[in-house]
């Protein structure tokens, strides 16, 4: 078992696409699976996600919508200025303005489209498209 559970997460979420199930379970949960989620959600990657709460530290259910390509995290997670989005951009999406890099900032954690409308930096979580 791996250590970083945002890894597992979006393992878990591109096997579950790959294979066309409707909805996946994302467990142990945490606050930032939870955000990064919630950018997904927001950018029209996936339907909808649940907390479920059990003792095991909780879990996620999510409802897939078909759409995702492919997605994973990014190890290591690097700091990013405001002029260097392109060039991660270039890395780790097949082209431009297709997909999202997903940001922790100050300000939480955004899709780095809204990262650069607020002109805010960060570290680099994961890809999707």
């Amino acid at each position: 078992m791996s250590v970083d559970t945002l890894t597992n997460a979006m393992t878990t979420i591109k096997n579950a696409e790959m294979v066309g199930k409707k909805e996946c379970e994302i467990k142990p949960a945490s606050k930032l699976i939870g955000n990064v989620l919630k950018v997904m959600k927001d950018c029209g990657y996936i339907e909808e996600f649940k907390f479920l709460n059990d003792p095991r530290g909780g879990k996620f259910i999510v409802k897939l919508r078909g759409k995702i390509n492919d997605c994973g995290s990014i190890k290591p997670r690097f700091p990013v200025k405001v002029t260097e989005y392109e060039k991660f951009e270039k890395r780790y999406l097949p082209a431009r303005e297709f997909g999202i890099l997903i940001v922790s900032t100050t300000k939480g954690v955004m899709s780095q489209r809204e990262a650069i409308q607020k002109r805010l930096g960060g570290v680099l979580l994961a890809y999707v498209y």
